[in-house]
């Protein structure tokens, strides 16, 4: 019974232990990444600890928070999935818009697909590509701007039956860079990323044609202080600098 007892007691110190260590996690949209990584490290420099960084789409994250899936900041790409979380009870408040994403036409160089703003050169182009790759608009606000760019251009009918979806801006990306997909839709600041610009050329999206993605951020319920700090540390003039030079807008 003793026995019993002390191993019951190391067990249960053992769990306090490491919830007491636990990381901070932060849910990241994956049109964020570069940009993200480089907010990271210089949060990182100016004294804080390191924290655990998930990056994906913001509509399954929105999924996972409800389901109480332990993410202590959720950076969005979109202001519906945040305020959703907030109306639900599950953020702290309604959280602040970090940054405003433009939307990419990417084509894979071996392609040899001319990418250009005229209608008659993105028809020609459309025609020409084996596959367009988008990410799930239900999931993704860049894959909602993708289609509501294609209909208010009069490409819809063209381009539909060629989409293929991802389940984020990253693997629609990816899509493209690995020869998945001739052309592909995605955030300008993943188009201009060295892994992608390696492989891919583009064009910037008339931002009038589409509505704009702004992108808010909200703490959870129960965040702990580092996750307030990157919060903060998102809205400071050195993170609003590498979201600029990453091909965001920032308020």
């Amino acid at each position: 019974m003793k026995l019993r007892l002390r191993s019951l007691l190391a067990s249960l110190l053992f769990t306090t232990s490491l919830a007491s260590a636990q990381t901070t996690t932060v849910a990241v949209a994956a049109n964020m990444k570069d940009a993200f990584a480089q907010i990271n490290t210089a949060f990182k420099a100016a004294g804080n600890s390191d924290i655990r960084i998930v990056y994906g789409s913001s509509g399954n994250f929105t999924a996972q928070i409800m389901n109480g899936a332990p993410f202590n900041l959720f950076i969005s790409a979109d202001e519906h999935f945040p305020i959703e979380l907030y109306k639900k009870g599950k953020a702290i408040d309604e959280g602040a818009i970090y940054a405003v994403g433009k939307l990419a036409i990417i084509s894979k160089n071996s392609a040899r697909i001319t990418l250009a703003t005229d209608k008659a050169e993105l028809v020609r182009a459309i025609n020409k590509a084996n596959k367009i790759a988008i990410a799930k608009p239900e999931l993704a606000p860049y894959g909602k701007a993708a289609i509501e760019y294609l209909k208010v251009e009069g490409l819809w009918d063209i381009a539909k039956d060629k989409l293929i979806y991802g389940d984020n801006i990253g693997i629609a990306t990816m899509y493209v860079v690995t020869g998945a997909a001739d052309l592909g839709f995605t955030a300008l600041s993943l188009a201009k990323s060295a892994e992608v610009a390696k492989e891919t050329h583009f064009i910037l999206v008339n931002s009038k044609l589409y509505e704009p993605i702004k992108q808010r951020m909200v703490l959870i319920k129960g965040a702990p202080s580092e996750a307030k700090a990157l919060y903060q540390f998102m809205q400071s003039p050195a993170a609003k600098s590498i979201l600029q030079k990453n091909g965001y807008s920032t308020p």
